[in-house]
């Protein structure tokens, strides 16, 4: 199986790297100077699982042709115009494109790009970041990756990415039946994170110990579960019960890179993420002045950042 796998940041750099190094057939699409400075320096990872410094074959996007099985994207939702675009000199009808991007918007977008058929349904939960120096650092013990056919099958070219994997350190790969599920789970969890932390420009533990907060948290929660039950994927009881519990702990540090975006003046996920929410929350007739709220903020912070009007640092 070939892989190609685009980027080679905090994601592509990680997952990508973890497959070079356990034997798969990995080539990076880099910009050409990431892939002068991995010719001479090698891809380097810090992990806590190990670190790594690997030789790993790299091209760029005026000499990608078509002959992979499988792409790996890792971009930022607001980058996915460029990333389909650097991708399309691939697609010939068989190589699938494996998106592991925040959020539910962008599986339209590459299906309507590529093909249904040639998009699979991923998800990762990891947190990693690429230095200034070039080193993909690995923070902690999250180095999960989690895949499967958007139809519920387990297809021969899932099982075989699957068994790509399986002999990696420093990371769980998991090909399953149900991974629209699984996308719904995470965006019940990642939309009421971005909701409330966007919302109060601060982390879990500062709302909680707010008066009102673990219950403000705790309603969003709480809509979110029935967008996605509407939508046709309830949430377990199990993960209520999870997510209820990390929704109320007063010492939480956790918060999610959108916030992390606005208090750096970066581009936000606020459309892909806030809106999608907010309109899957229209078509299923649920009310929820919070979505409406979140998403009219993070555009007016996008106005504000086109008109280079942000007071940051």
């Amino acid at each position: 199986m070939k892989i190609l796998v685009l980027g080679a940041g905090a994601l592509g750099g990680y997952f990508g790297g973890r497959l070079a190094q356990a034997g798969a057939d990995v080539t990076f699409l880099v910009r050409p100077a990431r892939a002068q400075r991995l010719a001479g320096e090698g891809l380097r990872i810090a992990s806590p699982f190990g670190d790594a410094t690997l030789p790993v074959k790299t091209i760029t996007a005026e000499a990608l042709r078509p002959g992979y099985d499988i792409a790996l994207l890792t971009a930022k939702a607001y980058d996915l115009d460029d990333a389909i675009a650097t991708l399309r000199p691939a697609m010939d009808g068989h190589i699938a494109v494996l998106p592991v991007l925040n959020g539910l918007a962008h599986v339209e977008t590459l299906q309507a790009a590529f093909g249904a058929g040639n998009v699979l349904g991923g998800l990762a939960k990891i947190q990693a970041t690429l230095r200034p120096d070039g080193v993909v650092q690995h923070f902690n013990d999250w180095r999960w990756i989690t895949f499967g056919e958007l139809d519920g099958s387990l297809s021969p070219r899932v099982q075989a990415l699957a068994a790509a994997f399986a002999p990696a350190i420093g990371m769980v790969a998991e090909a399953v039946p149900d991974i629209r599920q699984r996308m719904w789970e995470k965006m019940v969890h990642l939309g009421t994170s971005a909701i409330c932390t966007v919302l109060m420009r601060a982390p879990v533990g500062d709302i909680a110990r707010a008066a009102g907060g673990v219950d403000f948290m705790q309603g969003v929660l709480r809509a979110n579960a029935a967008i996605a039950a509407a939508h046709g994927h309830p949430m377990p009881e199990a993960f209520m019960a999870q997510y209820r519990a990390m929704f109320s702990e007063p010492q939480s540090l956790y918060a999610t890179s959108m916030l992390r975006d606005m208090e750096g003046g970066k581009p936000c996920e606020g459309e892909h993420i806030l809106g999608h929410l907010a309109a899957a929350a229209g078509r299923a007739g649920i009310a929820s002045p919070a979505h409406d709220m979140a998403l009219m903020h993070a555009r007016a912070y996008e106005n504000r950042r086109a008109a280079k009007r942000l007071s940051v640092g």
